[in-house]
């Protein structure tokens, strides 16, 4: 049962870490940046439970604030340029949070005991559920009332004008502009919304996995966050969840069998969909097609 949990676990972490993503996407951003907040929001939560002795939740939040503030400070430069540029400004930018956490070091004694980010040992004493006797239930309903929050939020603000106005910048930003909609302003606070979200996803993680190492964000863990809204689509932000659920459910943990095969089926998935769909498996076709069918089955059953 355990290991079905922490498949859920991981299912809702990497669903928050797709929507950071998701946001930007809409506005026509393609960032690799998503990783790098998503360590500063796993490391500020830890430090703050396991050194400062706060809270989950009061700890989780300041990590958001961090991670936001951090994305809106990158946010001015990195947005100067487009395309590839961008990619490889935000490669850098999560390359370098990597390295930075590699060799963070801050060690203090409690009881006796050495606890802190170790540099190249990583951060191992992150123990705040165990400690203080959370179930493996609790935790999980934990990330996914966070999961549910965000994606609501989400999908509230894709109906209102605050939507609209992300995918205006993201269709024609020279349109966007014209019609009094400040582009910079909306890409910034994008990228902002994008660091406050992935640093959520980053502090549920490391209390989850309960240890941090450099080596868990790497280009790797910016490459899905980016692929699960393209493979589900911007078109509605359910699609990144059933994304999740198809790659990390199905590809990694459903066929680990294969090994590093599994890196070669993620590939050509990837190709493929982008190919045949290029707007997501759940694109506005799709999901008329949907609609189309619940409706018939309705009529159908109301007959």
């Amino acid at each position: 049962m355990d290991y079905y949990l922490n498949l859920i676990n991981t299912i809702g972490i990497h669903t928050l870490l797709g929507l950071s993503a998701y946001v930007l996407l809409l506005t026509g951003q393609l960032s690799m940046a998503q990783a790098g907040f998503f360590a500063v929001g796993a490391y500020s939560a830890s430090v703050l439970t396991v050194i400062f002795g706060w809270s989950i939740l009061p700890a989780i939040g300041l990590a958001m604030l961090i991670t936001g503030f951090l994305a809106f400070l990158v946010g001015f430069p990195a947005l100067r340029v487009r395309g590839l540029m961008l990619v490889v400004a935000t490669l850098a930018f999560g390359e370098f949070v990597r390295l930075f956490f590699h060799n963070f070091r801050w060690r203090v004694t409690q009881d006796g005991v050495e606890v802190g980010p170790d540099g190249t040992m990583g951060f191992s004493e992150i123990r705040y559920f165990a400690e203080h006797g959370w179930t493996s239930w609790e935790v999980a309903s934990l990330i996914w009332i966070f999961v549910i929050i965000v994606m609501a939020l989400i999908w509230w603000a894709d109906q209102t004008r605050s939507g609209a106005v992300l995918r205006a910048v993201g269709e024609d930003e020279l349109a966007a502009g014209t019609v009094g909609i400040d582009v910079t302003v909306v890409k910034v606070a994008a990228m902002t919304a994008g660091g406050v979200i992935a640093g959520l996803a980053g502090s549920l993680y490391a209390h989850q996995i309960t240890m941090l190492d450099h080596h868990a964000f790497t280009v790797l863990l910016a490459t899905f966050a980016i692929a699960y809204p393209i493979l589900g689509g911007v078109s509605n932000v359910f699609g990144t969840l059933v994304a999740v659920i198809f790659i990390q459910g199905l590809l990694v943990e459903g066929l680990r069998f294969l090994g590093d095969w599994r890196m070669l089926l993620f590939g050509a998935l990837i190709v493929v969909v982008m190919n045949l769909k290029p707007r997501g498996l759940f694109d506005s076709q799709t999901l008329r097609w949907i609609k189309n069918v619940l409706r018939l089955r309705l009529s159908r059953r109301l007959s």
